[in-house]
């Protein structure tokens, strides 16, 4: 028997009507079955028969759909997504958002997108950018993508200030593994606790191997909606970097086709060493990676020019390493003496997945780490962090001059900027919060800070002993 569509969805229903009137009873079935009988639904192969092609396909149909920044927040907005090879054009609907549905498509402008063809390693797809300009200031506008026949969903955004109203922000350390099972629900806690949140910063390795589609697909499918509703900052780590043949690296083919980023930074460093400037704070997002000597004198030179009250620095490789027995004792040298001379207010780390954060008080770039800190040495001014909301943990370094830190817990930052204020939180994957900090401006004086860690215990490892002689400790060498 064929279904009707109307017969597919009625249930068994009884009628009781006023005793005026004879009682009755009606029993509705369900097309095709009988009383008694099961109904067996059709299902698809489950994600674990699929293969991985299959689930990481492109098609006509918009996906990774991610906003950026190549430009300036208060007037522009770039968007990315992805489609099979079939859809050579992309385009791009924009209209200042409404409350009712004819408004912004009736209203809306149309964009041609630039598109660029990838191949990886399990498909080729076509990769499309547009980016919006001539926008309104703190305004709320919709947009979808598409080719004219196949669309996305409408999405929201609003644009940056030009008045340096308060903003908050989310900072993630390495995501890189088992990232559709496990760092998905950091990046949603995260946003529940700020919905509102202006842009995301990931502190780079993203994901664990450089040109893996199915990562890069997992990590999309992680943020979902949300990469298309607030702008993401990334920059790349160490596994956003592809192994050739004669051991060098290079930036995965996957970087520049799905981010749009400013090109502002050093040549040769598009995309991954840049600068833009959002309500009064200016991000800086340095490519740890390569060309460090070259990103040195660039910053130097842009943080003299740089007239925003707040600074804040992400990159990969931590100038203090919390991770045990790893240190970037060049990059510091390099680096940090920049990062002092212009008063850096915050930087933000990974790779070490473990937490850390200093004071305003840390060692100058030329200490040796291991020998301890001599405090009549310190400078004061800046705060770093180091951060992972992944799940793959490593052993700490711990440092006398860590204000907080960390093992085995998966974490996400909020930071939120109000005039001369700037407020910290770092909360575990379940929402609690475990670290917290308030710096303030002081004219003519380095910030204030003041600690608010919660009353609960450092999630620590306990100390190791030393194993007996022909007993294995199982491989885990552990930070007392």
């Amino acid at each position: 028997m064929t279904k009707s569509r109307s017969a597919a969805w009625r249930l068994p229903l009884t009628l009781t009507l006023p005793l005026a009137l004879p009682l009755v009873t009606c029993v509705v079935l369900v097309s095709g079955a009988t009383l008694g009988q099961e109904q067996t639904p059709a299902s698809i192969p489950p994600i674990a028969q699929r293969t991985v092609a299959d689930l990481h396909r492109p098609t006509v149909t918009p996906d990774r759909i991610i906003l950026t920044w190549t430009d300036n927040p208060t007037t522009s907005q770039a968007v990315t997504w992805r489609t099979s090879t079939e859809i050579t054009r992309g385009l791009a609907e924009i209209a200042l958002a409404e409350s009712g549905p004819q408004g912004q498509r009736n209203n809306a402008r149309q964009l041609i997108a630039v598109t660029q063809p990838l191949e990886t390693d399990l498909n080729a797809a076509h990769f499309h950018t547009v980016t919006f300009r001539d926008l309104t200031p703190a305004a709320k506008y919709a947009y979808r993508v598409g080719d004219g026949v196949n669309w996305s969903e409408w999405f929201l955004f609003t644009t940056a200030s030009d008045q340096a109203e308060p903003l908050s922000f989310i900072y993630f350390g390495d995501a890189q593994n088992d990232v559709r099972s496990q760092w998905s629900r950091v990046i949603r806690s995260a946003w529940t606790d700020a919905p509102k949140a202006k842009f995301m910063i990931h502190a780079g390795d993203l994901i664990n191997s450089a040109e893996s589609d199915s990562e890069w697909g997992e990590w999309f499918d992680a943020g979902g909606w949300m990469n298309a509703m607030i702008p993401s900052i990334p920059i790349p780590g160490n596994h956003e970097q592809a192994k050739l043949e004669d051991g060098s690296r290079r930036l995965s083919h996957h970087w520049r086709p799905q981010f749009a980023l400013p090109e502002n930074g050093p040549e040769g460093l598009e995309e991954t060493c840049f600068t833009l400037v959002c309500q009064n704070v200016r991000i800086v997002g340095l490519d740890s990676n390569r060309n460090h000597e070259e990103q040195a004198v660039w910053l130097d030179r842009l943080l003299s020019e740089n007239t925003a009250e707040w600074v804040v620095c992400t990159f990969h490789h931590p100038i203090f390493s919390t991770g045990k027995d790893r240190d970037n004792a060049e990059l510091r040298k390099l680096w940090k003496p920049v990062l002092d001379r212009h008063r850096v207010d915050l930087v933000l780390q990974g790779h070490d997945h473990t937490y850390g954060r200093t004071g305003l008080d840390s060692p100058t770039a030329e200490q040796n780490l291991a020998t301890g800190v001599n405090t009549a040495e310190l400078y004061s001014g800046t705060v770093y962090v180091v951060s992972v909301s992944g799940p793959k943990m490593y052993n700490l370094q711990r440092h006398p001059f860590m204000a907080r830190q960390a093992e085995d817990t998966q974490l996400y930052q909020i930071i939120h900027v109000d005039s001369d204020k700037l407020h910290f939180e770092a909360f575990t994957a379940t929402g609690e919060l475990y670290d917290a900090f308030t710096l303030r401006k002081q004219p003519g004086q380095k910030n204030s800070l003041t600690d608010e860690i919660p009353d609960t215990p450092e999630r620590l490892r306990p100390p190791v002993t030393e194993a007996a002689p022909g007993r294995s400790t199982g491989g885990l060498s552990r930070s007392r």
